[in-house]
C-alpha cells in the first residue's frame, strides 16, 4: 500500500486534470470524492509510534477520523489485536475508499477489531456511546477540532489524542487549542514526516 501511495502527486494531478474548468470541491465530502484515488497515507514511522502507542496504553477503544485506503488503521487495529483486547472505530467519507479499506481488513484478518463508520465523521460518531481511549485525527485538517470537541465529552483524563500533519497550516486551530492547557490537554509534537502532535487528556 505504501509502494501504491508514492504515486499521489502523480493521481492528484490527474484528478485536477478530469474537474470541470473552474470546479473547487468545496463540502468535505466533495473534497473526499475528489480525492477519492489517493491514498493520503501515515508515514511508516508514524504508524509505528502509533502502534506503540496503542500498545502502551491498552485503550478499549481507538476511534480514527480519516481512514482512506486504511495503512494508518491497520496499525491501530494490529495494535489492538496484540494487546488482546480492544476495538477500533474508524470513519471515511468515501464509498470506494471504505470498500477498498475493508477488503483489506478482510484479508489481514483484522476485520472483527475494525467498525468502519461511512459518511461524515460529525455524524457518524455524534452518537457513539462508548468512552474514547485513543483518538487518531487524520482526516480533513480543517475538521480535527470540530471532530476533538465533538467527542471531548467521552475523554476521560490519561485518554490520548494523535494528530498527524500538524505542519499544515490549516491545523493550526486545532494545534492553538491543545496547546493551551486550560482548554485539559498537555502536547508534545513528534517529529515523524509532516509532524504528528501526541496529547494527553488532562
Amino acid at each position: 500500500m505504501f509502494e501504491g501511495a508514492t504515486h499521489d502527486s502523480e493521481t492528484a494531478t490527474r484528478a485536477r486534470a478530469r474537474r470541470s474548468s473552474g470546479y473547487v470541491p468545496a463540502t468535505p465530502q466533495e473534497q473526499a470524492d475528489a480525492a477519492e484515488e489517493i491514498y493520503m497515507p501515515i508515514s511508516a514511522d508514524g504508524g509505528k509510534l502509533l502502534y506503540n502507542l496503542v500498545r502502551a496504553i491498552h485503550p478499549a477503544t481507538v476511534i480514527e477520523f480519516g481512514t482512506s485506503f486504511g495503512i494508518s488503521t491497520l496499525y491501530l487495529a494490529a495494535a489492538v489485536r496484540d494487546n488482546g483486547a480492544g476495538k477500533v472505530v474508524t470513519t471515511e467519507m468515501s464509498h470506494n475508499k471504505v470498500a477498498a479499506a475493508r477488503r483489506t481488513f478482510a484479508e489481514t484478518g483484522l476485520e472483527d477489531v475494525v467498525t468502519v463508520l461511512e459518511g461524515d465523521a460529525r455524524q457518524t460518531l455524534a452518537d457513539l456511546a462508548t468512552p474514547v481511549d485513543f483518538l487518531l485525527l487524520d482526516g480533513w485538517k480543517d475538521l480535527y477540532l470540530p471532530v476533538l470537541q465533538l467527542l471531548e465529552p467521552r475523554l476521560a483524563p490519561g485518554s490520548i489524542v494523535a494528530a498527524d500533519d500538524v505542519e499544515f497550516e490549516t491545523v493550526q486551530p486545532y494545534l492553538d487549542y491543545v496547546r493551551d492547557t486550560a482548554n485539559g490537554y498537555e502536547s508534545v509534537t513528534f517529529p515523524v514526516e509532516d509532524g504528528m502532535e501526541i496529547s494527553c487528556r488532562l
